[in-house]
């Protein structure tokens, strides 16, 4: 398992965006689609109350959204 963790939902460009950022950068991630899985759903909302996707985990660092960068 990779140590970062992407939280994401089907149809969201700017998870399609951090995916595309996260392979130029040659960086592994664990992918979390937060509308099938109730429990990936509350963690997504544990780290981002408001449920944004993408939100990215990765140790105790939590990034949410998106702007093309790291």
């Amino acid at each position: 398992m990779a140590g970062r963790i992407m939280y994401v939902k089907p149809g969201c460009p700017y998870c399609e965006a951090a995916r595309g950022w996260l392979r130029q950068n040659g960086l592994d991630w664990e992918e979390r689609d937060a509308t099938v899985n109730a429990d990936w759903k509350s963690e997504l909302f544990m780290y981002s109350p408001q449920g944004v996707v993408p939100t990215i985990v990765e140790g105790g660092a939590v990034t949410i959204g998106h702007e093309g960068k790291g």
